[in-house]
């Protein structure tokens, strides 16, 4: 791979292993994040940019002689977006917007934007859920994910931009640093390993579309190596509610869970499982991961640090 690629948000969660993954296929790889990565060091050969989105200047030098943009960025997450909504606005749409117009100055050609799955169609009458199924997002941090779909797609029609949305379920893995924010597995399993009570909003029976970090690295990897455009899901196809979850980290890690259930959020989706036939049709491709077995890698991984 001989892609000159910026990766927005590429010292988080998701950034660091499409990095990696990115340097070990020999893309000349740009970072552009506002620090470096808890657990992964700064790769050699990578051109890191340590700034705000926010920061118009430091986002246009990091545009400069670039084939493709993978937009990761997200200054939210559902729980936190709420509470301000003008910050997110702020901090993840009017920089995304601005970013897709120096794209279009600059002439940088293709755009790869990880959208939410998991928030912006809302609750819905029947899962799985398909691209074609209206959005509804019930929460800020949706509606802005939204936003930015709709925003995309007008500078793809309009100037001829290049873009991918990839609306991506709830994916986990270790290096997820959020822990009771986002991210419900790595949360759990911190909870049970230090004798926390454990707090699940509603009854447990929330369903949720799980996808191992190294399953959605390689549906990226494989997009970026194509010229398809659009929007599609991105999941395992499977879902799983919360109390499924937590009772295969308790066989897991052998250890019985201390769990306190909370009144349900108004923001909080009911069910969303993904419909992935799209995406399997079109890149051939299936999960590898099965949740087991993705928790019993999370669980090695956090036995061993």
């Amino acid at each position: 791979m001989s892609l000159r690629v910026l990766v927005l948000g590429g010292s988080g969660f998701i950034g660091s292993y499409l990095v990696e993954a990115l340097v070990d296929l020999g893309a000349q790889v740009r970072v552009l994040s506002r620090h470096a990565g808890i657990h992964t060091p700064p790769l050699p050969g990578v051109n890191y940019h340590f700034a705000d989105f926010t920061d118009l200047a430091s986002v246009s030098e990091s545009l400069f002689d670039v084939d493709i943009v993978f937009h990761l960025i997200s200054s939210t997450v559902p729980a936190t977006a709420n509470l301000n909504p003008v910050a997110d606005i702020n901090g993840n749409l009017l920089p995304t917007v601005k970013l897709l117009q120096m794209m279009c100055d600059m002439g940088v050609p293709r755009l790869i934007f990880l959208s939410s799955g998991g928030t912006v169609y809302g609750n819905v009458k029947s899962v799985p859920i398909s691209e074609t199924q209206g959005r509804n997002p019930l929460s800020s941090y949706g509606i802005v994910k939204a936003a930015i779909e709709d925003y995309i797609l007008m500078f793809s029609s309009q100037h001829g931009l290049k873009s991918l949305v990839l609306r991506v379920s709830n994916p986990y893995g270790p290096r997820q640093n959020r822990i009771g924010i986002q991210g419900v597995i790595p949360t759990f399993f911190k909870q049970i390993m230090s004798g926390e009570e454990i707090r699940i909003w509603g009854d447990g029976s929330s369903i949720r579309d799980y996808l191992y970090i190294s399953d959605l690295i390689a549906v990226i990897l494989r997009f970026a190596s194509t010229d398809v455009s659009g929007v599609f899901n991105v999941g395992s196809g499977q879902g799983t509610s919360l109390s499924e979850v937590l009772s295969t980290i308790e066989n897991v890690t052998g250890t019985a869970a201390n769990v306190k259930f909370l009144p349900s959020r108004g923001f909080d989706v009911d069910k969303v499982v993904l419909d992935i036939t799209k995406l399997r049709e079109t890149l051939h491709w299936s999960p590898i991961v099965s949740l087991r077995e993705g928790c019993c890698r999370y669980w090695d991984h956090a036995k061993s640090i």
